[in-house]
């Protein structure tokens, strides 16, 4: 919790760093980025690629809620695996293109936020990341329980990716990735535009000083509420397009590790950053990958090992030092 912290109150800095950069830079970098969006499947097995951009997009949301609003969640495997269960039901039984399935799988994961959240906002720091810690683990309890439904430990199997009868994207991997992209850009671009609004603003002053914000007026639990269920919402949309990759819901996407996975992602990367949740979530799956084709099988004692050095060496993360280094520099 204290590297989250010292990681946090960076952020006020990261922020004016990026209201200062110019109109080039903003437009170089977002290049950049669409290059390796675009060019990842051309060098990186198109599976994990999928699997890289569907964690990004999940380290992004969490960043909107962990960076910019200062709530820690331990729950929010809830949003993710809730979505991928959903969407995977519908594509299973109504048969509509992967998009539809994956926008009610978000549109799911949204309204079970709305409750969750509500809850959870009265609370702050290690109480409301307990707090949805245990709604998490509600909803693991029952969709294993519902095996009728969610197919229990056997997960929900035969999910497919039906995209308006395209033989090629409902079967290869590769032009999935390229017909799924839009849906990851579509919530990359969200999340910006959330922080750079003058909503964005109030929740980072709210993170600041709460009282402060309050007194001036601002209704401080409704708009953690919204940054909690859009949040939840872009986590939705990770985790539909994750199911219909794999074309399988397993239990462990709702499981309390996998919110752990994903803080480790936004913290290795650089809290407050956004473009920090993709760098963490691209390590950390690439990492992975590697070591699973090895037949490792410490995988946890190798990234948790990168977390640890990348904490105690560079507590603004990997993309939150890179940039401070850069800004120190043209100093």
């Amino acid at each position: 919790m204290t590297s989250i912290a010292t990681a946090g109150a960076s952020v006020t800095e990261q922020h004016a760093a990026i209201a200062g950069a110019r109109p080039w830079q903003r437009l170089v970098l977002l290049a950049v980025g669409l290059l390796v969006a675009l060019g990842l499947p051309w060098f990186v097995y198109p599976p994990v690629a999928m699997d890289i951009a569907a964690w990004a997009l999940f380290a992004v949301a969490l960043d909107l809620l962990l960076g910019y609003c200062g709530l820690l969640s331990f729950g929010h495997a809830a949003f993710w695996g809730g979505s991928a269960y959903v969407t995977g039901l519908i594509a299973i039984h109504l048969g509509v293109p992967f998009p539809v399935a994956v926008l009610g799988g978000a549109l799911f994961a949204m309204i079970l936020a709305v409750p969750i959240g509500y809850l959870s906002v009265k609370r702050s720091g290690i109480y409301f990341a307990m707090v949805t810690l245990a709604f998490a683990q509600m909803l693991f309890f029952i969709a294993n329980q519902a095996s009728s439904l969610t197919g229990g430990e056997n997960g929900l199997q035969g999910v497919p990716r039906s995209f308006f009868g395209i033989e090629a994207v409902e079967t290869d991997a590769f032009f999935f990735y390229y017909a799924a992209l839009p849906i990851i850009l579509l919530g990359m671009w969200a999340a910006w535009r959330i922080v750079h609004s003058p909503f964005g603003r109030v929740l980072v002053a709210i993170r600041d000083n709460a009282p402060r914000a309050r007194a001036l007026g601002y209704d401080v639990e409704r708009y953690k509420l919204v940054a909690f269920v859009l949040s939840a919402g872009l986590s939705g949309l990770a985790g539909g397009v994750f199911a219909l990759s794999h074309g399988f819901v397993a239990l462990p996407e709702l499981h309390w590790t996998t919110s752990g996975e994903v803080v480790l992602m936004t913290v290795l990367g650089g809290i407050g950053t956004l473009w920090g949740g993709v760098i963490g979530a691209g390590l950390i799956v690439m990492l992975a990958d590697y070591l699973a084709s090895s037949g490792f099988d410490g995988i946890g004692i190798v990234t948790g090992g990168v977390f640890v050095t990348v904490v105690l060496l560079f507590r603004r993360g990997i993309w939150g030092t890179a940039r401070h280094l850069w800004l120190s520099r043209k100093g």
